[in-house]
């Protein structure tokens, strides 16, 4: 084990599968040292080996890093933060602003559902987005085409989530209610393996445009056109 000043504090940089084993590791660790995991799932008992003679924390910014990025990434980010001790939480709070960020306490009982809503809006906006290039790429379209293509529209698309907000920033067939188009899109799906996870979003997209003021009637015929062969489109799959 390195040398530990006192009153330093260590990042536990690893996977998640490996932060408690790491922890159970480190008690012999002087006491004046605390140690900070950096997992946006896994709440302070992670570290529970170390809390008997150590201050422990969570230091998790809502950023995406598929490869290194340069410190400016931070800026303007949330980072979720908790600690066990004040002294720790105050350290953490001023690292996370000096690196551009903001800091928000985020503790143990809703750091499942606070990753959850980051796996939402990052890693499965990723996968949504694979997914649009793929229905593209089977009209034969190439792969850097489609990226080029539907790179603007996501972009538009985040711009209008940040000036207007989620509910109000939905658009397309299923906030004008138009029925008919989605279940055009949801028969030639079928034909690309395609159909299941536009009528998972679409079902969602309804909720969203119910509360930004779809009406009813539309909204109903809508649920039918999400709904409509469904069940014998599992049973084609099942046979």
């Amino acid at each position: 084990m390195p040398r530990l000043e006192s009153a330093s504090m260590v990042f536990l940089a690893v996977p998640d599968g490996a932060v408690r084993g790491l922890a159970a590791q480190l008690t012999a660790a002087p006491g004046s040292v605390s140690f900070v995991h950096l997992s946006g799932a896994m709440g302070l008992d992670a570290l529970e080996a170390l809390r008997p003679r150590h201050a422990v924390g969570s230091f998790h910014p809502l950023q995406s890093f598929p490869a290194p990025r340069a410190p400016g990434a931070f800026r303007g980010s949330t980072i979720a933060i908790d600690a066990s001790a004040q002294a720790l939480m105050r350290r953490l709070r001023a690292i996370a602003r000096a690196i551009g960020g903001t800091p928000k306490h985020v503790g143990d009982s809703e750091r499942v559902l606070y990753h959850s809503a980051a796996v939402f809006a990052s890693n499965y906006l990723t996968v949504v987005v694979a997914e649009a290039a793929r229905l593209l790429e089977s009209i034969g379209w190439t792969r850097a085409e489609s990226t080029k293509a539907l790179v603007p529209l996501i972009e538009g698309a985040v711009a209008n989530i940040r000036d207007r907000g989620p509910i109000l920033a939905l658009t397309g067939p299923v906030r004008r209610g138009d029925a008919e188009t989605v279940a055009r899109q949801l028969a030639a799906l079928e034909s690309v393996d395609g159909a299941d996870g536009y009528r998972m979003l679409g079902t969602i997209a309804l909720k969203i445009a119910r509360d930004a003021g779809l009406d009813p009637v539309a909204a109903e015929r809508m649920h039918r056109a999400l709904t409509r062969g469904k069940a014998a489109t599992q049973r084609r799959r099942r046979t």
